[in-house]
Formats: structure tokens, sequence, C-alpha cells
């Protein structure tokens, strides 16, 4: 297909719409159902007070509000694709917004800032006794600012969607590409994205990854055992760019109903727990003829994984002490490895790695 083709197929996959509204008419359409917040989304609304109060500044300041983006389901109502932080914080400030297992949200108490040193302890209302609120005409102004809607209509591709939050949160500082995937995979499949967080915090699996604080902050873990996942069950398609690849393979695999989760859970409890008896927080570091140091190798990690899990019933025929010297023995003989040596380097693309590390992988790990 031409290129010209494909960007002729892709835009038919997305159709929009879009106009200004009032704050107002935003809250409102919450309140009334119209507008509605994924509940495991929703529980990722992290703002501080600060950043909300300077949300909130802003929009009496005037300065222009960025677009929010939503999702037209069948019945006609909006799903919010984009935009929670700056929604969350009005709607909870005005006292509409209710939490993700439908309590009702106390409204916010402002701080003062460079600007408005008045805001602080200022509530949309009076909500106790000593609570200060802000006047009717500010509130009026907060609802009569104007905001974009951006609307992805019922027409567009289903995952047209999941493709639009990553592409709109991609590149930016406040998340990284794993925590975009997070977010996705909650408006998907909120079940599977618990069972990959609860993975990642599994002691044989921390103990082998040896992940860094600042790592474990930005998701790494999460994003590690996605990338498991990811090469057992949607095979990597070449030329793909890694992040790419795992951001389809991250939608396949969690609308797919072919998997059995509780199979491959218990499978990747069973090769790490492999791992981490014979190697331990050396099991994906480098082999120097003497002694296994160094720091995590990304290519280690996705051939030593990916091989003894597909290879784990074979293995687990053979007494404990064996499969351990077998996993030793093949890590240490992995850097004799013709096809591992060439693609596993620190100058190698990712998407040469994949495309010559997996599928050697599943059968040099064969018993």
């Amino acid at each position: 297909m031409s290129l010209e083709k494909e960007i002729q197929k892709a835009r038919k996959e997305i159709v929009s719409d879009g106009y200004d509204m009032s704050l107002g008419e935003v809250i409102n359409l919450y309140k009334d159902g119209e507008l509605k917040i994924n509940p495991e989304f929703q529980r990722l609304f992290r703002w501080d007070i600060t950043r909300k109060t300077r949300f909130i500044e802003s929009i009496l300041l005037s300065i222009p509000i960025p677009p929010i983006f939503v999702f037209q389901d069948k019945d006609g109502s909006w799903e919010l694709i984009d935009g929670l932080q700056r929604l969350s914080t009005i709607l909870e400030f005005s006292g509409a917004l209710s939490g993700p297992d439908g309590e009702k949200v106390e409204p916010s108490t402002l701080e003062g800032t460079k600007f408005l040193p008045s805001l602080a302890n200022k509530r949309w209302q009076v909500w106790s006794g000593n609570d200060s609120a802000i006047d009717k005409s500010m509130q009026m102004q907060i609802k009569r600012a104007r905001i974009r809607v951006e609307i992805l209509l019922k027409e567009s591709d289903e995952n047209a969607k999941y493709e639009l939050f990553q592409r709109l949160n991609t590149g930016g500082a406040r998340l990284s590409e794993q925590e975009v995937r997070n977010c996705v995979a909650v408006m998907i499949n909120p079940e599977l994205h618990k069972r990959l967080k609860k993975l990642a915090e599994f002691d044989d699996f921390i103990k082998t990854t040896n992940q860094t604080s600042s790592a474990l902050e930005k998701q790494a873990g999460v994003e590690l055992v996605l990338r498991y996942f990811a090469f057992k069950n949607h095979p990597y398609k070449k030329g793909l760019d890694v992040h790419e690849y795992l951001d389809e393979a991250l939608v396949e695999i969690s609308k797919s109903e072919n998997i059995d989760w509780d199979k491959e859970e218990d499978l990747f409890k069973k090769t790490f727990g492999l791992l981490k008896d014979a190697l331990g927080d050396k099991a994906f570091k480098r082999w120097d003829g003497a002694n296994f140091s160094g720091k995590f190798l990304m290519s280690l990690y996705e051939t030593i994984a990916f091989g003894v899990a597909q290879n784990m019933k074979a293995i687990d025929k053979k007494g404990r002490q064996e499969q351990k010297d077998f996993v030793i023995s093949k890590a240490k003989k992995l850097w004799e490895n013709e096809v591992f040596e060439k693609n596993s380097g620190a100058g190698i693309r990712g998407t040469t790695r994949l495309t010559n590390l997996l599928p050697m992988a599943a059968g040099f790990f064969k018993p």
C-alpha cells in the first residue's frame, strides 16, 4: 500500500468535530451523566493543590484554557479521553466532582498565588463554618470561561481514542511512555492494568530486574511486565518502533478474549521464580567470563525472560537444581552466541534487536 493510501485509510478511521463551550455547560453535562470519566482513569487524578490553584487562577485571569478531548459513545454521551487533570480540578473546586466509587468529593480549598494572594483558603462556596468563598461574580466568570471540546465521533474506529490519548500525552514531561500506556490500559481493561501492576510488585520479579527507584517511579517495572506479555501474545512486526509496538500490543492483548490470564500469571511467576533461584539480582547482567556484573541490560531481559518462558513446560520437567544449572549455563553461553552478540550492543536499534533476538531466544533456551 502506498503512503498516500495509508494516509487516506487512517483518516477514514478518525472522524472528528469540535466546538467551544462554557465551563458551566461542561459542568452541567457531567452532572447529567452526559460527560463520563472512567472510574479507574479518574484514580490517576494526581494534581496537588498548588497546580489546582494555578489552574483556577489562570481561568480567573482569562488565560486561554487548552482543549479537552472526548469520544462520543453510541448513545451520544461523551467519554473523556484527555484533559482529566484540568476538568477534574474545575469539577472538584465547583463541588460537582464524584469520586471513582461514586462518593461526593469535598470541594478543594485554594492556596494564595503570586498574582492572587487573596485566593488563600478560598472555596467555591461555604462548606463549613470557617470557610471563605469566592463571590458570585467570580463563580460566574469561571462558568462563562470558554473551553474547546474536541470530539472523536462514534463513526471513528474504536482504537482511535486510545491512539489519540497516546499521541496527546507522549513526549511531554509529565507522563512517561509507560504511564501513558497505564492510562490506556485503564480505559480498555482495568482488571488487566491491576494485574500488570501486581506482577510488577512480585518479589522474584523485583529481585531479578533490580530496578532503580527512578526507573520504578516512571513505571519501568510495569513496562517490563508488559514487554514480557507482549512478546508472548503479540508477535513483533519487523521495523516497528519499539514503543509503538508496545502501544499496539497493549491495546490488542487488553481486548483479547483468547488469553487465559490466570495461566499467563502462573507462568510469569514460575519463570521469574526460577530466574531468581538461579541468578538472583544478576539475572540480566553481563557475563564477563568470571562473573555476572554491571547494570541491567534490556537485551538480556528480552532474550532470557522470553526464552525461558517459551520453554518453561519442558524445563519444568527437570529437578529444581537441574533447572537452575540449565539456566545459569545458558545465561553464560548466551555471550558466545553470534546472533546475540551481534544484536545486543549499545548501538543496536530496538527494532533490530527485537527482530533478531526474539526468534533466537525461543530456540536457544530449548532443553
